[in-house]
């Protein structure tokens, strides 16, 4: 068995439970597909929690645009929200987590609040691939894994006033004639 280690990082707690949150799982079959057909990320269905849409947003390679490597890469996003507000809060608590199939326990991971300003928030480094792949560790078996999310909303509050520039880099531009 891989050795697992759950010191603090970045003040995020791991623990091991045996009681799977309840609000959302998922279960991939065939994992290994998403490589064959080069798809760098899985987007969950949107499920609702804490009076909010939510999903969840998994890299088995880890998430390259943030430069992660040699782990998995797991993100609860605030669904249906395209444009970023910047006046609000969502002040909630999740955990995130991943099911030892050998046993029924769970790894989880505990989380922080949402703001206007950042619509997602997880794990850049969830766990190591190489314990994520250890069959005795009972996360991935027979090419299946389960994920999960637990969200708590504790209280929304508005901020001040603000606004959020988003420039789309080499932008094309058309031109209608009518």
């Amino acid at each position: 068995m891989t050795s697992l280690n759950f010191d603090e990082q970045d003040g995020i707690l791991r623990t091991i439970s045996d009681a799977p949150p309840t609000h959302y799982t998922i279960k991939i079959q065939s994992l290994s597909l998403l490589s064959v057909h080069s798809l760098e990320k899985y987007e969950s269905g949107v499920f609702e929690a804490g009076g909010y849409k939510w999903k969840l947003v998994f890299y088995p390679n880890g998430n390259k645009s943030r430069n992660v490597k040699e782990h998995i890469s797991l993100y609860l996003v605030l669904a249906g929200a395209n444009a970023p507000q910047t006046r609000w809060e969502v002040h909630d608590a999740f955990r995130l987590f991943l099911l030892d199939q050998n046993t029924g326990k769970v790894l989880e991971k505990n989380e922080r609040h949402f703001q206007g300003m950042k619509l997602d928030w997880g794990f850049d480094q969830f766990l190591s691939l190489k314990a994520f792949t250890d069959t005795s560790n009972g996360f991935l078996m027979a090419d299946a894994c389960v994920f999960g999310a637990e969200v708590f909303v504790r209280k929304e509050k508005s901020t001040c006033k603000g606004e959020c520039l988003s420039m789309i880099k080499d932008a094309v531009m058309y031109k209608h004639v009518w």
